[in-house]
């Protein structure tokens, strides 16, 4: 007992003990645990390295897509845009050649409408003068049936020509110029 009483007054004063034996147990778990540590490394490690790098690069692969992806949007949404201008513009040329040629057809058929008015007028002011002149025929042959029937009458009643003559134009004179000329 007194080889664990000497030790255990040793101990008595520590946590542990420090001796030969402790030292060389915990210099073969250094060694130990670097070896583990080589090993893991190689065997752990450097694959999840690779995977880390290879995501990172998939990554990045995925970043620099994107950002191509988003320059092509770009330059073709501003391509689109333009033929969209181009669209525009052709279409307000359109409207506008459509508004010129109605604007044209317009103003043709008015003033095809007012020839055709002072056609038409020019024919009726044609048609009413030769119905003035119609009546005035009428009226100078119903003047010269009346004068016949007066010279019938003074025939009848034996006056001399000049007196019927006289009778004729005193008649027509009566009658004035106004019924000759509308």
């Amino acid at each position: 007992m007194n080889l664990l009483g000497n030790t255990a007054i040793v101990l008595e004063g520590r946590l542990f003990g420090l001796d030969a034996q402790l030292l060389f147990d915990a210099a073969i778990t250094l060694i130990n645990v670097f070896i583990l540590f080589i090993l893991l490394s190689y065997i752990l490690f450097n694959p999840v390295r690779n995977m880390l790098k290879k995501r990172q690069d998939k990554i990045t692969s995925d970043i620099e897509g994107a950002a191509k992806d988003k320059e092509d949007a770009l330059a073709m949404k501003q391509e689109y845009e333009a033929k969209l201008k181009a669209a525009s513009k052709e279409a307000e040329s359109i409207l506008s050649d459509a508004r010129k040629t109605g604007e044209h057809n317009k103003q043709r058929l008015i003033d095809e409408g007012k020839e055709e008015a002072a056609r038409i007028i020019a024919q009726a002011n044609k048609e009413a003068e030769l119905e003035k002149q119609k009546v005035a025929d009428e009226v100078k042959q119903q003047i010269v049936v009346v004068a016949a029937a007066m010279a019938s009458k003074l025939v009848s009643k034996s006056i001399n020509e000049s007196d019927s003559n006289a009778l004729i134009e005193e008649t027509l004179n009566e009658m004035g110029d106004k019924t000759w000329l509308s």
